[in-house]
């Protein structure tokens, strides 16, 4: 991935964010599936909340039932992605008492993590026997932040980490169906192979305008098959769980 391409990725992101809830959005799919995870964080964490990967903390704003937010975040993360966290920390050796958390979120964190046993393992721990672990992980989704994008993982390896660290998991919820996830990642395929023929100005910009156009068909065409034809159990877009701490206090 050359350097222009990234800097034309960064400008078309921005000259697209006002159609971002439509479907001339590559990302129309990615971006409808986080307004839904957003919903149902927000549903779900209560009392104190700490959350391990915070980025800018932008899910603190709509949590209504909590009594206290504390973001956590790498310290290289400012420089890289310009987060504001509460305080900086490493999220597999998390400076704080064991139960003391209500909730403890990690959202679309645990693919960024070279270790992520023994971040759950610290999250089991800071979580009080009757909080949540509220945890969201892409599946079908392409590489992003690379080079810290490590791993995805199935559903049955989710419950497998989840059951090591200490947890008992209570839901585990696909995102999408196969087909509406298969389209996402089409669309933004087709976006970047239209950014990279523009990046390398050859005979390859003609294919640009033809995967303009298709990437609302694609996006249309997905969301109506997942309605009439859901391919679940398969490859969805992202999980989202909700997992307690295993045992007695």
């Amino acid at each position: 991935m050359t350097d222009g391409s990234s800097g034309l990725r960064r400008q078309l992101r921005q000259w697209l964010a006002p159609i971002s809830a439509t479907p001339l959005h590559p990302q129309w799919q990615a971006a409808r599936c986080g307004r839904r995870r957003n919903a149902w964080i927000e549903e779900r964490a209560f009392g104190l909340v700490l959350d391990i990967g915070c980025a800018d903390g932008q899910i603190r704003q709509g949590l209504r039932n909590i009594e206290g937010y504390i973001g956590l975040d790498y310290p290289i993360t400012t420089k890289l992605y310009g987060t504001r966290p509460n305080i900086f920390g490493d999220a597999k050796a998390l400076a704080f008492a064991e139960n003391s958390f209500d909730t403890v979120l990690l959202l679309d964190v645990v693919e960024h993590l070279s270790q992520p046993e023994a971040a759950l393992r610290e999250a089991c721990r800071v979580l009080k026997f009757s909080g949540r672990l509220l945890l969201t992980i892409p599946f079908a989704y392409p590489l992003h932040d690379q080079p810290h994008d490590f791993q995805r993982f199935t559903v049955h390896g989710l419950e497998y980490r989840l059951r090591e660290a200490g947890f008992e998991t209570a839901v585990i919820v696909e995102a999408t169906d196969g087909i509406d996830a298969t389209a996402g990642c089409l669309s933004m395929t087709l976006a970047q192979g239209a950014i990279d023929a523009i990046s390398s100005r050859g005979w390859r910009m003609v294919m640009v305008p033809i995967a303009i156009a298709l990437i609302p068909i694609v996006n249309l065409l997905g969301w109506l098959l997942s309605k009439l034809l859901p391919a679940r159990n398969m490859m969805p877009a992202a999980y989202y769980v909700v997992a307690h701490r295993r045992g007695i206090p």
